[in-house]
């Protein structure tokens, strides 16, 4: 991407095309491997390690940007420094996968899921017909997770997402009078949040309801969206409380997050996961496409609007995910 052929737009949008697309091909893999390697039990913990450690290298690369950016370099001169950065890191982390990546000796912490999910609801529908035929009360339930309604609600969780985080760099720039290293500082609290959420998410997911608990993040992110629309309206300290809302909107998605990894692995069937990721793709493509299109037509409040509503239909979409 640094060097002068891909300096044409359409080269430079093939390449990001096929990064993305290489990007995307390794999430289903990794999570089916972290399922693969460690019991039912320890999947949020691992997960939540997983993340934490990455989003951590993540706010180290912000941090890098945003003092390139506070540099007297020119803008050509950063974006070609900041590619070969990437690339370079790219590479190493290529050699380190080689090097430390392994399949599990054996497969079968998945299938036994699958196994116990079977016996649970054949145990569940004998007991129910015995107490009937018995002419007893049964207030149990026969009702399995949708895999169609998990996916949707997820589907609009990404493209809500991608809605909102993709025009949000142009509105922080202008809240910020042009100060682009502080477009930065505010994606930097946004992963501090994330962080937070996916070390502390370690210890307490045992203790959770994951069917319960993932939706309330969902509706917590739709909450603090509509808290930003009414910070932007009314001009009330905009600087201060987005940076802070950024921080919680950051923890709400990686409870979020990892309580979804670990109900998806249960609940996909085998040899789905990889079309289960592009359907949840496809969502944040759509959102990515129409963020900046309603922010330049409409407004940014009108933008963060919509996302904040798409959030709230998704909550109530995994909230009926059982049918």
């Amino acid at each position: 991407m640094a060097l002068p052929f891909s300096q044409n737009l359409i080269v430079f949008v093939i390449l990001y095309v096929v990064m993305q697309m290489l990007h995307v091909a390794h999430e289903s893999p990794k999570n089916v491997l972290v399922t693969e390697h460690y019991s039912r039990s320890d999947w949020e913990s691992s997960f939540g390690i997983y993340e934490g450690v990455t989003e951590i290298g993540f706010i180290v690369g912000l941090v890098a940007g945003m003092v390139l950016f506070a540099s007297a370099l020119s803008f050509s001169a950063l974006s070609t420094y900041s590619f070969y950065l990437c690339c370079g890191l790219s590479v190493v982390a290529f050699f380190l996968a080689l090097a430390f990546v392994a399949d599990p000796l054996m497969i079968f912490e998945r299938r036994l899921v699958g196994i116990e999910r079977k016996l649970d609801f054949t145990n569940r529908g004998l007991e129910g017909s015995s107490r009937l035929m018995d002419g007893l009360r049964w207030e149990g339930s026969l009702k399995e997770d949708s895999f169609l309604g998990l996916v949707l609600g997820l589907v609009l969780f990404s493209l809500a997402t991608s809605l909102f985080f993709t025009p949000l760099p142009v509105y922080l720039k202008d809240l910020f009078g042009g100060q682009q290293q502080y477009v930065y500082l505010a994606y930097i609290f946004n992963s501090i949040g994330a962080t937070a959420g996916y070390f502390l998410i370690r210890g307490r997911a045992r203790s959770m309801d994951i069917r319960k608990q993932m939706p309330r993040f969902v509706f917590l992110r739709s909450i603090l969206i509509f808290s930003l629309v009414g910070i932007v309206e009314f001009a009330l300290a905009p600087k201060l409380i987005t940076g802070v809302l950024l921080i919680f909107i950051g923890f709400a998605y990686a409870m979020y997050y990892i309580l979804m990894l670990s109900l998806s692995m249960e609940v996909i069937p085998e040899g789905k996961a990889g079309f289960f990721d592009g359907l949840v793709g496809l969502g944040a493509a759509i959102g990515a496409f129409l963020g900046p299109f309603l922010a330049a037509s409409l407004s940014f409040v009108i933008m963060f609007l919509i996302a904040a509503v798409i959030f709230l239909v998704a909550y109530i979409t995994l909230k009926l995910i059982k049918h």
